[in-house]
C-alpha cells in the first residue's frame, strides 16, 4: 500500500502545528487595545465613584414628606434625621425607616426613596385609631388604638367618631388565661365588624371578658355581642334585628342563629 503523498505530509504538519500565529506587530497593536480599554474602565469606574461620593451634584438638598395627617412634615424631617449635603447614595434608606417607626409611633408604615439627583422622599402612612381608652389621673387624656391593636399616642380630646374602649375584665383565671392586650386585640376585632350604620352610632366597647363584650350606643341602646367570633354572621344578624325591632332597647347577637331584642 502506497504511503501518504508530498502534499498530505505537509496537511498534517499545519494541522500539527496550529494556525499561524500574527505578525508580531498585530499582536503589539492588540495589546495596546486592550490596556488602553483596562484604562478607560478603570478610569470610568474612578469617576462615577467620584461623583456619586465626592461630588457636590448628588447629594441631599431636599426632604420631601407625604402622607401625613395628624403628624407634621416637620416632625417627620427631624425624626428621619437625614443631614443636608450628605451624598445621596449613602443614605442608608433602612436605617432612616427603622429611626422613623421608633421615634414616631403614629406612622404605621413608611416608604424611603431616594429622588435624583438632590432629594429623598419620605412616604408615610399613619395609624387611624379605632378605639380610644381614656387614661386614668392623666387629666382627661386618651390612648389611641389602631386596628392592629396597637396603642400609639396619647391626646387630650377623644377623635370624633371613635368609640371609647372600657376594659373591666374580672380578677380571675379567665384574666390570666386572656390578658389585657388580648382583650383590646378582641375589642378591636369587634369594633371592625360592627355594621356601619351600627359604627357610627357606638359610644363605648365593654370588654368584661374575653366571651363578653358589649356596645352602647349613643341613644341610650346596647348590644351583647359576645366573643369577638363570627363577627361577620353577628353584623348581619344585628342589621336584621334593629330593622325588624326598630324600637327595641337592647339587643343580643351572642349567638347570631338564636338573636333576641327587649324593651321599647
Amino acid at each position: 500500500m502506497a504511503g501518504p503523498t508530498t502534499a498530505e505530509r505537509g496537511e498534517r504538519q499545519k494541522l500539527k502545528s496550529g494556525p499561524p500565529r500574527p505578525p508580531r506587530p498585530v499582536r503589539l497593536r492588540r495589546l495596546r487595545v486592550l490596556i488602553v480599554l483596562l484604562v478607560t474602565t478603570v478610569l470610568a469606574g474612578g469617576g462615577v465613584v467620584w461623583l456619586l461620593y465626592g461630588s457636590q451634584w448628588l447629594r441631599v438638598e431636599r426632604l420631601s414628606v407625604s402622607g401625613t395627617r395628624v403628624l407634621t412634615a416637620r416632625q417627620v424631617r427631624e425624626a428621619a434625621e437625614v443631614p443636608d449635603g450628605t451624598p445621596l447614595i449613602s443614605v442608608d434608606t433602612d436605617a432612616v425607616e427603622a429611626r422613623l417607626l421608633r421615634r414616631l409611633p403614629r406612622i404605621d408604615s413608611v416608604d424611603v426613596v431616594r429622588s435624583w439627583p438632590h432629594g429623598i422622599g419620605l412616604k408615610v402612612t399613619e395609624r387611624t385609631p379605632v378605639l380610644v381608652v381614656k387614661q386614668p389621673g392623666k387629666g382627661g387624656k386618651y390612648v389611641e388604638v389602631d386596628a392592629k391593636g396597637v396603642r400609639f399616642a396619647t391626646v387630650s380630646r377623644a377623635p370624633k367618631n371613635v368609640a371609647l374602649l372600657e376594659l373591666t375584665p374580672s380578677r380571675s383565671a379567665v384574666l390570666r388565661r386572656f390578658p389585657a392586650d388580648r382583650l383590646v386585640r378582641e375589642a378591636v376585632r369587634v369594633a371592625g365588624d360592627i355594621p356601619a350604620s351600627v359604627a357610627r352610632d357606638t359610644r363605648t366597647v365593654k370588654v368584661r371578658s374575653y366571651d363578653s363584650i358589649s356596645l352602647e350606643l349613643s341613644d341610650g341602646r346596647d348590644v351583647e355581642w359576645g366573643s369577638g367570633e363570627k363577627g361577620s354572621a353577628k353584623a348581619r344578624t344585628l342589621t336584621a334585628l334593629m330593622k325588624a325591632a326598630p324600637k327595641a332597647r337592647h339587643f343580643d347577637v351572642s349567638v347570631p342563629t338564636a338573636p333576641s331584642s327587649a324593651g321599647s
